[in-house]
């Protein structure tokens, strides 16, 4: 069976100079969660997400979000076939391991909604019938940055809590983008990971990270920074349950791929800025005078970490 250690390098040498992003799309895939990537056009987000869904052996589909596209577009519809006199289901590319829903800022309110019920609840509904989704499901969403782009619609905050990470994509270092050139100057485009990992595979991992134990201590330290967000007075909106729950979830499985059996307080922390950012927002008063990151970075300072607290 190939190990998770195999996996991560398949997908780091594939992507030059994005190991953190691509363990956190990993721990994502391990939790049933997902994940946004947001960046400027050209910075490797399509990529990054079909070699993540290619070193895996399971179904991929993309959906490419414009104005135009309809619910039924991403969940599927039911027809009726005048040859057999009956109505027949059409899946549509939401049936799948993996889905990258392509600058999904671009879609209406109302196609974006379409996702909401699958990326919750692993399933679809289709004019009254629930169908399951595969296991594991899990939604790549990229979009490019709201302020800088025309005929957006920002993603509301119901659904921007769904996603267990919003990873911002930064631009590489002089040397990663030399290697860059050198790496694909030639081809450039090409998906360079293989399938290497089985669902079967995916499921013993996550299996194996559910056993991390996660101490007492350090589960109230999560919840007095996430308690913390909701009484800040430069924050509108804090964090909610499911924030606290992800939070949990993913410390536990980070403290997994560092090949430990529990977790820290440094795991909390290294968790804390892709899982919390983007379901905060800041209060009128707070855009004017703050940053989101400094807001977190300030709640994080004020609450005491426990000093001992492993086993």
């Amino acid at each position: 069976m190939t190990t998770i250690n195999e996996f991560r390098n398949e997908l780091n040498q594939a992507v030059i100079g994005r190991e953190k992003e691509f363990d956190l799309m990993l721990i994502a895939l391990l939790q049933k969660g997902h994940v946004l990537l947001e960046s400027v056009p050209g910075s490797g987000k399509t990529m990054m997400a079909k070699s993540f869904a290619n070193a895996f052996k399971g179904d991929f589909k993309r959906v490419q979000f414009t104005p135009d596209v309809l619910p039924s577009d991403v969940t599927g519809i039911r027809y009726f076939n005048p040859q057999s006199q009956e109505f027949v289901l059409k899946a549509g590319p939401i049936q799948t391991n993996i889905l990258l829903a392509d600058e999904i800022n671009r879609a209406t309110p109302r196609t974006q909604s379409s996702l909401l019920e699958s990326m919750e609840e692993k399933q679809v509904t289709i004019d009254g019938e629930t169908l399951p989704l595969p296991n594991p499901f899990m939604v790549i969403a990229t979009q490019n940055p709201i302020e800088s782009q025309q005929g957006t619609f920002p993603l509301p905050a119901a659904q921007l809590d769904r996603f267990l990470f919003k990873l911002t994509i930064n631009y590489p270092s002089f040397e990663e983008e030399h290697d860059i050139l050198r790496q694909y100057g030639h081809k450039p485009g090409e998906i360079r990971t293989t399938s290497i990992v089985d669902a079967d595979t995916v499921k013993q991992w996550a299996s194996e990270a559910g056993e991390v134990i996660v101490h007492e201590d350090v589960e109230r330290y999560i919840l007095k920074i996430v308690r913390a967000t909701r009484e800040h007075p430069f924050l509108e909106l804090g964090l909610s349950s499911r924030a606290a729950l992800a939070i949990l979830q993913a410390t536990r499985t980070y403290a997994y791929l560092q090949g430990r059996s529990f977790a820290t307080p440094d795991d909390v922390k290294m968790i804390l800025p892709p899982a919390t950012l983007h379901r905060m927002e800041l209060s009128t008063e707070g855009v004017l005078t703050k940053k989101i990151e400094d807001v977190l970075k300030e709640i994080t300072n004020s609450v005491t970490a426990p000093l001992e607290a492993t086993v």
